[in-house]
């Protein structure tokens, strides 16, 4: 009996192997040549030539970012998945995220989706270069810039420590808290003196309270960004920055209200007054698509790597996959190539993004991810299947 399904997989799995060397050479390069955020230009470059060259329409400087790019592939009919390839690099430790492997891998699955494209499988593919993931957050602009519209499904995955099915990761905003005192000498005339610096320690002290009886996943953790000019001044200003995290952006949103409040009753005890101001646009926690990421799972295990669920209770920080899931079906599987007792953002992790291991799983994310790319072009039931799900969550605050 004809499966043609099973065919296109298999298309797609040789389209890989075929290409696997080409690959790694830009694995590597993209590793022996790191760019942090927003200066990624020689490897935006390096995968833009190599699209050009497969004959993706190419698009650059998209969203307004020098770095970021589109590049499609198909007819216009049916439905659409992004491919998402991230680039940047840790300051003083290059590609200790493996976005080298990113990047590579969602070549990969790109370049052979459009050598199977056709009258088997009509659809449209996106190769979508998303700069300044570690800092910056390129896909938020992105998103709002609407790359995402008419999108199916977004596709990544991700190197790590762990073989999980999908990314526990918190929403996350940074908010600067400023409190007005009154300056004074401390000796000469220290009954005057209001002092911010200490309604600001009065405000740290009050997390440390708070903070145990916070809801798994948020999180509070802030820095002393101005605390006065002098000894002998009684501080009339004083400033923090907060970085806050939660499961949710709901959840999010509550802990931003909570730290304003908090920050309201130190000022009225202390007879500041005070500045509650939020800095930039944050992150939206990831919204994992379990019916892609199933999906994904079960393609990957071919390669002989089996993914499971995270652990209970833990999350992994932030990242602006978050604001694509909040609107488009959406995966981030972690897929390991140091063992769990390791960490990435270390140069160990640097290493392993270079290894052979690395280039292993770079390959075998790949071909899964170009066989679930298969799945959603060419099932609609699928297809839809992945958006009632997103609409399921979305509508729990998920």
């Amino acid at each position: 009996m004809d499966d043609p399904v099973g065919e296109l997989y298999a298309r797609v799995r040789r389209e890989c192997d075929r290409r696997a060397e080409g690959l790694w050479a830009v694995g590597r390069a993209l590793h022996a040549d790191p760019e942090t955020a927003y200066e990624e230009h020689r490897a935006a470059r390096l995968l833009t030539g190599e699209l050009r060259r497969a004959g993706f329409e190419v698009e650059t400087g998209t969203a307004g970012l020098d770095t970021a790019f589109v590049a499609r592939t198909g007819r216009g009919r049916g439905r659409c998945v992004a491919l998402l390839l991230e680039y940047d690099a840790l300051p003083g430790l290059g590609h200790a995220c493996g976005h080298n492997l990113i990047a590579a891998a969602g070549l990969g699955a790109a370049l052979a989706l459009r050598d199977v494209l056709g009258e088997e499988l009509e659809g449209t593919v996106l190769a979508v270069g998303t700069p300044a993931e570690e800092r910056g957050g390129g896909k938020v602009a992105l998103a709002e810039a609407g790359v995402f519209d008419g999108v199916d499904a977004a596709l990544m995955f991700h190197p790590g420590v762990h073989d999980w099915s999908w990314a526990p990761l918190t929403a996350q905003t940074q908010v600067r808290v400023g409190f007005h005192g009154r300056a004074a000498h401390p000796t000469g005339d220290p009954t005057r003196g209001i002092d911010a610096l200490a309604a600001l320690i009065q405000l740290f002290n009050t997390l440390a309270v708070t903070g145990r009886r916070l809801p798994s996943g948020s999180h509070v953790q802030g820095i002393v960004t101005d605390g006065g000019s002098a000894t002998n001044i009684v501080p009339a200003f004083a400033e923090g920055l907060f970085g806050l995290r939660a499961a949710t952006s709901t959840a999010l949103e509550a802990l931003v209200a909570d730290l304003g409040a908090w920050a309201g009753g130190v000022a009225a005890a202390t007879g500041t007054t005070v500045e509650v101001t939020r800095v930039g646009k944050g992150y939206a926690h990831f919204r994992d698509n379990d019916v892609l990421s199933d999906r994904f799972g079960l393609h990957l295990a071919r390669s002989g790597i089996r993914l499971t669920q995270p652990a209970g209770g833990v999350f992994l920080g932030s990242s602006d996959i978050g604001d694509v899931s909040s609107r488009v079906p959406a995966i981030h599987p972690f897929v390991a190539i140091l063992g769990d007792d390791a960490s990435d953002h270390t140069p160990e992790f640097a290493r392993a993004a270079a290894s052979g291991r690395g280039r292993a799983v770079m390959l075998a994310a790949a071909e899964a991810l170009a066989c679930t790319a298969v799945d959603v072009l060419g099932d609609a039931g699928f297809a839809a299947r992945a958006w009632d799900r997103q609409r399921e969550k979305a509508a729990a605050g998920l």
